[in-house]
This record gives C-alpha cells, sequence and structure tokens, in this order.
C-alpha cells in the first residue's frame, strides 16, 4: 500500500528561515503602503526563494499493514470450580475464540491465570491475579497495536489496577461473567484468633456467620473440633460477631477447626470451615520434691528442676528419722513445720509432679495420704519414685497404698558393682531415652553406676536395664496419670563426671517432661505440619510396625502414604501441597491436623458472581460486563477508535489501523533550474512593471 505526503527537509535552519520571512514581510508592507508597482511580482519572487529554502519534497510511503492483538484471559481460580462457572468458561473460550479469528487483521492471544502453581506457597493469599496475567501476556506489543481485552471470570479478582492512568487501561477491557446473577452463600469468617494461650485456660475466638446477601437476623450453628476429636456445637447469631470461649488441654499446638452448618443458598462449602493453631504455653509447671534423706543425689534433683525458670519447685529433705531419739525439741527439729496436710490432702491437686527422692517408709506420711497420692497419679498426676528402700525392701512405696500405681516391685536384693546403664530395645524407641548422648550405635559411653537394687516389673515399659539385664528404668500409665520408677541413687555419679559423666541433665529433663505430659515426649503420637510448601508427617510409636497413613486435602481424593523409619521410633514423610485448608492426616487410631495458608482466603470472601470490582475497569476503558448465563456469550466485533466498544449483546475490539514503513520515494517539488526560473522570471516582470 503506497501513500503520499508532503514533507519539508530546509536547507537552513527553520529560525533562520523565519527571520528572512520576517525581514522581507516589512518590505512587502511597506510597497503596499507606497503602491509601489511590480510589488506582487518581487513578492512572489522572495516567496519562491523561500520556499527554495524550505525545500519541499513529495514522498511516497510503502506501508505494510500491522495486526492487531487482543487477548482473551481464562480464569481457573479455585471459585471458578463452583458449579457449571468453568463450564461456561470453556464455551465462552471456544465460542469467542471462533468468531475473532474471522475478523481480519486481528491476532487473539488466549492466556489462562489464577490456578495455583506446583510451587506456590500456600500461606500466600494473593487471591484472583488476572490483571498480573495479562500485562505478561501483551508486555512485547506497542500499546499502538492491542486492541483490547476480555477477562472471562467468576468477577473475583483481586489485582485490579486502582490508577486509571495504567498503561493497560489504554483498550477497552471487557468482562464475561460466569456465575448467575443474584446469587447467594452463607460464610464463616474467624475475625480473631489467638496465637498463644495458658494451657487449662480458656482462649476466645470471635467469628462471623453471614449469609450473602442478607440482614443480620436468626442463628446458625457451628461446630469446632480440636485437634480433631469430639465435636462441640454451639448456636450464633448470624450477620453479628461473637465471642466463643475454648480450652487448651495440652501444650504445644492444638488445632481447632471450625464448620458452620449450610446456610439457604450455598455456593460452595469451602468457605464454611475454617482452622487455626494456638500454642498452649504452661503458666507455671509445680513439682514436690521429698528426698528421704541427705545424699548426694538430692543436689542433682535440684539443680535439674531449679535450672527451668518455668518450674516451681517445693523441696523437703527429711533430716531425721521419727524413730531417732535424742531429746532436740520437736520446736528444733526444722525451721518450718512440715505442712503434711496442706500439701498431700488440700493443694495436692495443684502439683504437675510429685518426686519421692530415696524415700523410705518411716511413718512420717499417713497411709491416708499416700491413698490421696494414689488417686491423684489416676486422676492425671504424675508421680515419679527414684532410688528408694535401696537395701530394705519392706520399707519400700510397695508397701503402701502407692503400691497399686507403681509398676516395679523391689525383690530386696541391692547389687554393689560397677555397671554401665544400658537402654533396652525398647527404650531405643521411647522419647524419653532415645538417641540420648553417649548412646551411639546402643554402646553407652558413659561412667558406670555402682548401685541398683533389684526389682521386677509388673507393668509398663522398662526403658533402661542394669546388672544382669535388671530393670533400672521403668515407665507406666496409671489411668489419666503417668509412673516411673528409677532403681538406683547412684544417678549423681554422671553429674559430677564421673568416668566421663553422663546425660543425666537431658534424662532427667526428659523423664519430668514425659511425666507432666510434654507433647514432644509422647511415645504413641501422629503429627502433622507445614514447613513451606510441604506437609510432614511424624509418627512415634515403639513398635516398629509399618501401617500406612491417609492425607485428606482441603478438596481432592485422599491419598495413602508409607513412612519412613528415620530411628529413635520416629516414623516420617513429606510431601508437597498446593492449596490452603486444613489437612487430616490418619493412621486408622489417631488423627492429626495441620492448617495451611491464611485463615479466610480472599478467594473464598466472597464467591459470589459480581461485577463490583471489574466495574471501574470497564467504565475507565469503554468495556462492557455480561453475564453469559443468561445473556449468552457475547460478539467479538471491529470498532474504530472513538467509537463505542461495547453493546447489549456484542463487544468491540479497537481497530488501531497501525503499519510499518517498508519503503520511501521521494521527488524535489521545486528543483532548483525551476527556482532559478521562476524567481528570475518574477524580478524581471516586476522590472517592466516598475519600468512602465
Amino acid at each position: 500500500m503506497s501513500q503520499w505526503t508532503v514533507a519539508f527537509t530546509p536547507l537552513v535552519p527553520w529560525w533562520l528561515l523565519a527571520t528572512l520571512a520576517g525581514l522581507a514581510l516589512p518590505l512587502v508592507a511597506f510597497g503596499l503602503v507606497r503602491r509601489a508597482r511590480g510589488l506582487g511580482w518581487r513578492t512572489a519572487a522572495m516567496a519562491v526563494l523561500l520556499g527554495a529554502l524550505a525545500n519541499p519534497a513529495l514522498v511516497e510511503e510503502e506501508r505494510q499493514p500491522q495486526r492487531d492483538v487482543a487477548v482473551m484471559v481464562i480464569d481457573e481460580s479455585p471459585s471458578q470450580r463452583i458449579g457449571d462457572r468453568m463450564q461456561r468458561a470453556e464455551a465462552a473460550q471456544a465460542a469467542i475464540a471462533d468468531r475473532a479469528r474471522a475478523i481480519p487483521n486481528l491476532d487473539l492471544r488466549i492466556v489462562r491465570a489464577g490456578a495455583p502453581a506446583d510451587d506456590a506457597d500456600p500461606a500466600a493469599d494473593d487471591g484472583t491475579r488476572l490483571f498480573g496475567a495479562l500485562a505478561q501476556a501483551v508486555s512485547d506489543v506497542p500499546r499502538q497495536r492491542l486492541a483490547g481485552a476480555v477477562l472471562v471470570t467468576d468477577g473475583q479478582v483481586h489485582d485490579v489496577p486502582e490508577d486509571p492512568s495504567h498503561p493497560l487501561f489504554g483498550m477497552p477491557i471487557h468482562s464475561v461473567l460466569t456465575g448467575e446473577r443474584d446469587e447467594g452463600d452463607r460464610r464463616l469468617v474467624v475475625e480473631q484468633t489467638p496465637s498463644f494461650g495458658l494451657v487449662g485456660k480458656t482462649v476466645r475466638v470471635v467469628l462471623r456467620v453471614e449469609d450473602l446477601p442478607g440482614a443480620a437476623g436468626g442463628q446458625g450453628r457451628v461446630v469446632i473440633r480440636k485437634d480433631g476429636g469430639r465435636p462441640e456445637a454451639h448456636l450464633v447469631p448470624l450477620g453479628t460477631s461473637h465471642a466463643i470461649d475454648l480450652t487448651l488441654d495440652h501444650g504445644g499446638p492444638t488445632v481447632f477447626e471450625i464448620v458452620a452448618d449450610p446456610g439457604p443458598r450455598e455456593l460452595t462449602l469451602d468457605n464454611n470451615r475454617s482452622a487455626f493453631v494456638v500454642n498452649g504455653v504452661r503458666d507455671r509447671l509445680r513439682v514436690l520434691l521429698v528426698s528421704g534423706e541427705p545424699h548426694p543425689g538430692e543436689r542433682t534433683w535440684r539443680n535439674i528442676l531449679k535450672s527451668d525458670p518455668s518450674v516451681d519447685l517445693v523441696h523437703f529433705t527429711i533430716l531425721r528419722p521419727p524413730e531417732k531419739q535424742d531429746g532436740t525439741p520437736v520446736r528444733e527439729l526444722s525451721l518450718i513445720a512440715f505442712p503434711i496436710r496442706e500439701l498431700f490432702d488440700l493443694k495436692l491437686n495443684e502439683f504437675d509432679l510429685i518426686i519421692f527422692d530415696r524415700y523410705r517408709r518411716r511413718g512420717i506420711l499417713p497411709q491416708l495420704y499416700l491413698e490421696n497420692i494414689a488417686n491423684y497419679v489416676r486422676r492425671g498426676g504424675g508421680l515419679l519414685e527414684a532410688g528408694g528402700a535401696v537395701g530394705n525392701a519392706a520399707l519400700s512405696l510397695n508397701r503402701t497404698p502407692l503400691g497399686q500405681v507403681l509398676p516395679g516391685e523391689p525383690t530386696g536384693i541391692v547389687h554393689e558393682l560397677g555397671y554401665r546403664p544400658r537402654v533396652t530395645p525398647m527404650g531405643e524407641r521411647h522419647p524419653v531415652t532415645a538417641e540420648l548422648p553417649g548412646n551411639e550405635a546402643g554402646e553407652p559411653r558413659w561412667g558406670r553406676w555402682f548401685r541398683q537394687a533389684s526389682m521386677q516389673a509388673r507393668g509398663g515399659a522398662v526403658l533402661m536395664s542394669g546388672v544382669g539385664a535388671d530393670p533400672l528404668l521403668i515407665l507406666d500409665r496409671v489411668g489419666e496419670g503417668r509412673v516411673a520408677q528409677v532403681s538406683s541413687d547412684h544417678i549423681w555419679l554422671w553429674a559430677r563426671g564421673f568416668e566421663g559423666g553422663g546425660p543425666q541433665a537431658e534424662l532427667l529433663r526428659r523423664l519430668a517432661y514425659w511425666l507432666m505430659k510434654e507433647p514432644d515426649l509422647e511415645e504413641q503420637d501422629l503429627r502433622a505440619r507445614i514447613d513451606g510448601r510441604r506437609l510432614v508427617v511424624e509418627r512415634r510409636a515403639l513398635d516398629p510396625r509399618d501401617t500406612p497413613v491417609t492425607i485428606t486435602p482441603p478438596t481432592g481424593p485422599a491419598r495413602t502414604v508409607r513412612l519412613e523409619d528415620v530411628g529413635g521410633g520416629r516414623q516420617t514423610v513429606a510431601m508437597p501441597i498446593r492449596e490452603s485448608g486444613l489437612y487430616t492426616v490418619s493412621d486408622g487410631e489417631r488423627t492429626a491436623l495441620a492448617a495451611a495458608g491464611a485463615l479466610n482466603p480472599r478467594e473464598l470472601t466472597d464467591v459470589r458472581s459480581l461485577p463490583d470490582l471489574l466495574r471501574p475497569v470497564a467504565a475507565a476503558t469503554g468495556g462492557g460486563i455480561f453475564h453469559i448465563a443468561r445473556e449468552g456469550i457475547p460478539e467479538p466485533r471491529r470498532v474504530r477508535s472513538g467509537r463505542t466498544f461495547a453493546g447489549s449483546d456484542w463487544f468491540g475490539f479497537r481497530a488501531n489501523a497501525d503499519y510499518v514503513v517498508t519503503g520511501i520515494r521521494d521527488a524535489a517539488l521545486l528543483p532548483a533550474i525551476v527556482v532559478m526560473a521562476l524567481a528570475l522570471g518574477a524580478l524581471m516582470l516586476a522590472w517592466r512593471r516598475e519600468g512602465r
């Protein structure tokens, strides 16, 4: 295609040409005033000379028309899976693409966006981002070739540019909505959740159940599950915020799942549920330590317990048994009176752990109080008996009501020879003794002990053994509580560094916290946690079984996987995750929950197909908004710039008429010889006129 134009390439700068023209004008004006003869021919001569200096040329351009580019963005976000939205989107893509191909000089690019990427972080809450995909699709196209864009979406777009001067707004942007008009939905909004809470205390969660659209009124039911346990139902007012108090039962993370009953109008149940994690923190751990007599080991217990600032320790040492009579007045036997009734009756349940260290039955504690301690254990308390009645089984606590809860029974035999405590095969898998420092490959490298009371295990788990494989450490569960027995009082040798010492601090710390039900030391446990873009499942078990676990994601089918044994009684597996929500892990006996991502994802905040978010874009660019569920699929047309770009059943792509110049030919309009002839001719005619 050829196009003719006139171009000027002045022989002198334009400012000089304008100066010469300015000097000529007063001369012409003076001639007009004087009515000089030949003025017209002189003016013509000056005009020819000025025109020659402007150097006009006739230019012929060879132009190649450029094809305009239009973009269609298909929304594949999770909210598009609701109802028939995705089917309508696919039908709209096929129809619009077929009609756009019939439009001359138009290229249509199809982009899919909104689907979670394989490497996406589920914790990121970016919502549906279609305009970012649109900007990337046209990044290599000159703005003068952009014909327009059409978004096939449900209207929930969360990266709409706020500035109308955005470069994308230089073309008409249309929206084709895939949902129904006047949709309704019920949603659960968790407004406030705590991050931490005290064990045994309540934490408050504030939530709101809404029916959209609609006014507040009426009640709805929500069901709350704690760590996948028994459901607890609550009635809450619709449309208003409501606070619910929840109780933390243990330390560490607790996963709460909240589910609202379906409403009268529902689009999806995905936004009827939410999950959050609260980390339980113990306020203060109260420990009662009763030492039967002064000995080097009691300082070891005291140092271990006092080193933890979260432990409140009450320690009593019996300096003289009641049967010893030396004439010392009773009021001078101790600095303070031994508060037996307060400790073992009135305030017994305030303690998290009771330790009897080398305690012998001497009549100091009445049988009634020992029965109270046994009941305390059955109700959930912790009891540790260490090195008791060494050499005299008749004085042991097994001959009291506590014998009903103690797992081991002394035989009366005392071994007094050097031996190294060994971890049993069961102990290799128990979190209290598994992977103790100095016990690599099952061969202990710690120092020896020199005394052990022979004991028979009547129940529980033997974690460590001593002389002749006799039980050295036994752990057991009684009712809701826990009991441990250590049949030696020589652990203090490790604390003194004898023969290199041993892991007494780590062992006693684990033992005490297992008795106080620390979640990290559960021997039979199933846990799930989110680590970046992975779901990590870990199971602790005393038996090395190979039972698979079932992982149920927030959406989609469940998946069965096998765990890998990594030693120390632990089995683990990690798998990548792509979506936010609640993951449920079960091995048939226990269930673990893991919450990934935000509490209320933007994608599920409002899943109705509304034009509200896209209406400012349509107003700024002249685009249209269409509901294809009722209005059908609009027809694309080619529209010249400056016209209306949308109608009731059609939308327009702008015709830009852009081109590329492929060749240029020019011809001078005032060649030099013509200029000379015209100028001389005009001057001669002017002289002739003046000579008359």
